[in-house]
């Protein structure tokens, strides 16, 4: 397909035909995603574009049936993607016909003959004026304007291409139709006056000077420029007239002595900026490569201007300079004396007047470099010379934004790092690197081995290009581990530059002392304070650590905003509030100088004190609870570093409000480690200090899984009244099959809580209740408390707590045979634990889900959705999810027939449950190989597996596997002949599972029902009805069904 935006929107198929896109807001969709072809526009930046101030109430959805409109229209879904945060349009941009006009102009041939065919095809794409049916939208305003001056200027170069081929007369109609167009570009007035004159109508370019000077001098109180003053004369003189060349013929931007890596993506979007905006500003830190990357740009797009590009190197200005001083450097590099002989300008002119005359006419790229140390002077005359010169365009690098009107700011960012899934070596930081290290050693390559060296040696220096390629030569002596190692001191290794590039960029400290010193007092302050985070911090985190000795709180927004400016400061916006950090090496010069000025201490302090309130305050028990755990996550690094160098007796409170957090996020480690030395060093008689340890001590034993009985900290006095801790320690007992232990803390811990009047605390005690009541096979009494619990943690907005009571809810609802419920409960489940990164919990609901596609035999879902479970708890390192992933996968390949595999699972999976003495996980797998021995037709290995089972069984007081135990042992006494046996035990199972409201139901009763049919067949009906019903009347100690075993 084929698409047009140069006049009314219009999609061609490539034989020609149209194709109809109906409906005015579809048709804005589309021009919309044309503007930005291959490239992903943002939602809500669409819906803005489409309802501007005016968006329906559910703009989302509306914009989602827009998309299905359009994808209608053009015939195939796949021509608009839906890639987040938005949508894009899946065209090669060359099928538009907007980017085919600007892309030929860049690239025209250069003989006159062949230039004016180009052009003659170019101009021929333009229908009318671009983007016609939306002469007013949001999204073509910029877009709009510079195809318009790409238009004109495209209509230039025709007609003078046609000058050069002899053609002065066809061209004269065109050029008086531009000049009406535009009445003050002097470029049209100079071709116009050349037309007139070579085609013998000389009276009437001098009479068309002359009222072009008049017009001028009333609406603008100018003269016209040098050029056009002097082709003026030229005609007098009666002489002929040639062509201008281009300027960039007496040279431009430096040719580039190596490659330019890792930046052609953003070449190309500076470019697009540049046909869009006539002052872009590429923004970033020092060593980012502003200029590497400006004066490749400019060299890109050179073939747009006639008079070329011209490079304007500012470094060397003092920082004093005013706006005359800024235009002497502009005239300096454009070649440009102080005196213009023959031109307007009286002699001693001022520079600025100067310039502005020089370039009115020109057709030119600028491109100012290092403009950050006179801002103020350079952004002023940016202004008027834009204003002076429509032709005219500036590319500028500066540390910080001009900040005028019409400006285009592009942040260069540094190289990108290495990812986790992607080899080391496609990082463009790493490709520089290498490129470098091979410069200075032939015979380097990247190996295996250094590949995760060089990888962190990238990471540690940003991805900055000046500080990657200060580092690489360093690698012929010190090899890249030792290189490593020394970036702990980077700003000794980091020395000894190119002896061709500036002083302040031979060395990693000259090039931020640079940026240092352009600071005033109070960012200078602000600056170093701010390096007492370690990885960034929030506005509130900044005002409390940067205030003080001169600076106020409300002082500190502003000078962090002008520290982003100047980018020193980076800003993000990827959480619920900006975060403010600085790179490496920037914050490594900046703590520096903090402990110079003697404030580390007073810092950390004050970063300490935030630290406390904040965790303090986090609601990590009810509503907001997954927007404060992502608060505190942010603060991780600081946290760590705080525990690590404050004294204890700052840090107890804490780390005591991080309790809650750590288990939430699964960092035991982190909790027992920070916990216990906290406690050991604390007052014995602190209660905070015996809550530590007490936590500690569970956290300890979550990590290890361990049912070590060292140690019982509930009897700690301290601890024995703190009904919380005593609920955490039941939870950890729980975790570890200690049920026993378990029921009596939260028996202690219930009335504690009750009084205090802590409703969530009830709960929780209530929610490991429930798992206990359905354990032991107690499901209306497990139901009734997991049901409490869960009105409390929903009514409460506590997703953790929803989670917990999802458990025993849908473990019920599996067992009564409720299956949309128990699928409903763990997608549920399955949804909180992702919002809340609870890794642990979501391989549990998985495996449930996981369960579910077992029972509705869904074998090969089942298998998928339990070794996706199996790989998920490897990864967090969670062995009881590991375990049940392998219970299902053992469940799976029985009932697939394939008994080896399914053995294999089984049998690992009991000597799990044997040495946790876990009576739930035994009594299954020896049910499940009692029926895979069964199948094979071993009566006796069978009878043994669930005699065994059996006695696990009565010993744990569960009737539904003593059922269970009962069921498979009726399989087992068929397989040996004694069908009228199984038909008894059949019975038996079936009265127990009714004595617990646990009968099977139809998804599980598989092996019930192929037992039952072959005992049916041997008995007949009557038979098996009476042997069932004598089963039924019987107590399972009446039947004798102990075997010896082995």
């Amino acid at each position: 397909m084929r698409f047009g935006v140069l006049g009314p929107l219009a999609v061609w198929r490539e034989t020609g035909e149209i194709v109809a896109v109906p409906e005015r807001k579809v048709r804005m969709l589309l021009a919309a995603l044309l503007t930005a072809p291959g490239t992903v526009v943002a939602a809500d930046r669409l819906i803005d574009w489409l309802w501007e101030d005016a968006p329906p109430r559910r703009a989302e959805n509306s914009l989602q049936g827009k998309v299905s409109q359009l994808r209608r229209a053009l015939g195939d879904a796949a021509w608009v993607e839906y890639r987040p945060p938005g949508y894009l349009l899946r065209a090669p941009a060359a099928s538009v016909d907007a980017h085919e006009f600007t892309e030929g102009l860049r690239r025209l041939p250069v003989a006159a003959d062949a230039r004016a065919a180009r052009l003659s095809e170019l101009c021929a794409l333009w229908r009318g004026e671009p983007y016609a049916d939306f002469p007013d939208a949001r999204f073509n305003r910029g877009i709009t304007v510079a195809l318009r001056e790409a238009w004109a200027t495209a209509r230039e170069l025709l007609a003078e291409a046609r000058l050069d081929l002899g053609e002065a007369e066809r061209s004269i109609p065109g050029l008086r139709e531009l000049a009406e167009a535009h009445p003050r570009r002097e470029r049209v007035q100079a071709l116009l006056m050349r037309a007139l004159h070579h085609a013998g109508r000389t009276a009437d370019a001098l009479e068309g000077f002359a009222r072009f000077r008049e017009r001028l001098a009333e609406e603008l109180g100018t003269d016209p420029g040098p050029e056009l003053a002097e082709l003026h004369r030229a005609i007098l003189r009666g002489e002929t007239v040639g062509p201008r060349r281009p300027a960039a013929s007496r040279g431009g931007v430096p040719a580039p002595v190596d490659a330019l890596i890792g930046r052609e993506d953003a070449a190309a979007e500076v470019g697009r900026l540049l046909t869009a905006h006539r002052l872009v500003t590429l923004t970033g830190p020092g060593g980012v490569g502003k200029t590497r990357l400006a004066a490749a740009v400019a060299r890109a797009v050179e073939a747009r201007h006639l008079d070329g590009v011209r490079l304007v190197e500012l470094a060397p200005l003092p920082p004093g300079a005013d706006e005359d001083g800024v235009a002497e450097a502009v005239l300096a590099a454009l070649g440009v004396g102080e005196h213009v002989p023959g031109g307007p300008f009286p002699d001693g002119a001022p520079p600025v007047r100067r310039l502005l005359g020089a370039v009115a006419d020109r057709s030119q790229l600028l491109v100012w470099d290092n403009c950050e140390h006179v801002v103020e002077p350079v952004a002023r005359l940016a202004a008027r010379l834009l204003a002076a010169a429509p032709e005219v365009r500036v590319l500028a690098t500066s540390r910080e934004p001009l900040a005028v009107s019409g400006e285009a700011v592009w942040p260069v960012p540094p190289l990108r790092l290495p990812g986790a899934a992607e080899p080391v070596a496609e990082s463009s930081a790493v490709a520089l690197f290498t490129a470098r290290v091979r410069a200075a050693m032939p015979g380097f390559h990247l190996t295996d081995e250094d590949a995760p060296v060089v990888a962190e040696i990238c990471r540690r220096l940003d991805g900055l290009p000046l500080a990657l390629e200060l580092a690489a030569p360093r690698v012929r002596v010190l090899g890249v581990r030792k290189l490593l190692e020394r970036l702990s001191d980077r700003f000794e290794v980091l020395t000894g530059g190119y002896r061709d590039a500036p002083e302040r960029q031979r060395t990693l400290r000259a090039l931020i002392d640079w940026s240092h010193s352009l600071l005033t007092p109070v960012e200078r302050t602000v600056f170093r304070r701010l390096s007492a985070h370690v990885d960034g911090c929030t506005l509130e985190a900044a005002e409390t650590v940067c205030a003080g000795g001169g600076v106020s709180p409300g002082d500190v927004l502003p000078t962090l905003s002008r520290l982003v400016d100047r980018s020193m400061v980076v800003v993000s916006h990827q959480g619920a509030e900006p975060r403010y950090r600085m790179l490496e090496s920037i914050a490594a010069y900046a703590q520096d100088r903090l402990a110079a000025a003697g404030e580390v201490e007073a810092c950390r302090a004050a970063r300490t004190a935030h630290l406390t309130r904040l965790a303090e305050r986090a609601r990590l028990h009810g509503t907001g609870q997954c927007e404060w755990l992502s608060v505190l996550d942010a603060e991780a690094a600081d946290i760590r570093d705080t525990l690590e160098t404050a004294a204890p007796a700052d840090t107890l409170r804490l780390a005591d409000a991080l309790r809650w957090y750590w288990f939430l996020r699964g960092r035991y480690t982190e909790a027992e480690r920070v916990l216990a030395a906290l406690s050991r060093d604390a007052d014995p008689a602190d209660p905070v200090a015996a809550r530590a340890a007490a936590w500690s001590w569970g956290f300890r034993r979550l990590r290890d899984g361990s049912g070590d009985d060292t140690g019982e900290p509930w009897r700690d006095p301290a601890v024995a009244e703190d009904g919380r801790t005593l609920w955490f320690l039941a939870f950890v007992a729980h975790s570890l099959v200690d049920y026993r232990t378990s029921a009596e803390l939260l028996a202690r811990a219930e009335p504690l809580l009750r009084r205090a009047g802590d409703e969530w605390g009830v709960a929780a005690v209530a929610g490991v209740r429930a798992v206990h009541l359905f354990g032991a096979g107690r499901l209306p009494e497990a139901e009734r408390e997991a049901g409490d619990a869960m009105a409390v943690f929903a009514r409460a907005g506590d997703g953790w707590g929803t989670l917990q009571a999802t458990y025993p809810l849908a473990a019920i609802a599996e067992v009564r045979g409720d299956y949309a419920e128990a699928v409903r409960l763990n997608r549920t489940g399955v949804e909180i634990a992702g919002e809340l990164s609870l890794h642990r919990d979501h391989v549990d609901r998985l495996c449930g889900l996981a369960r579910m596609a077992l029972l509705a035999g869904d074998l090969p879902e089942s298998m998928r959705l339990h070794r996706e479970t199996a790989r998920l708890a490897e990864r967090f390192g969670y062995r009881n999810g590991v375990v049940s992933a392998e219970i299902g996968l053992g469940l799976t390949h029985r009932r697939a027939g394939e008994f080896p595999e399914a053995e294999r699972y089984l049998h690992r999976v009991l000597g799990w449950g044997r040495d946790a003495d876990f009576p739930p996980i035994t009594t299954l797998m020896l049910a499940e190989l009692g029926f895979v021995a069964e199948l094979r037709g071993d009566a006796d290995t069978a009878l043994r597996r669930h005699a065994e089972g059996l006695a696990e069984a009565e010993r744990s007081g569960d009737r539904r596997a003593t059922a269970l135990a009962l069921e498979g042992t009726a399989g087992a006494r068929l397989c040996g002949g004694d069908a009228r046996a199984a038909a008894v035990l059949l019975g038996t199972a079936s009265a127990l599972r009714e004595s617990v409201g646990a009968v099977l139901p139809e998804a599980e009763r598989g092996d019930v029902d192929r037992i039952s049919r072959g005992a049916r067949e041997s008995l007949g009906e009557a038979g098996f009805a009476a042997a069932f019903a004598e089963g039924r009347a019987h107590a399972p100690d009446d039947l004798g069904l102990t075997v010896p075993v082995p």
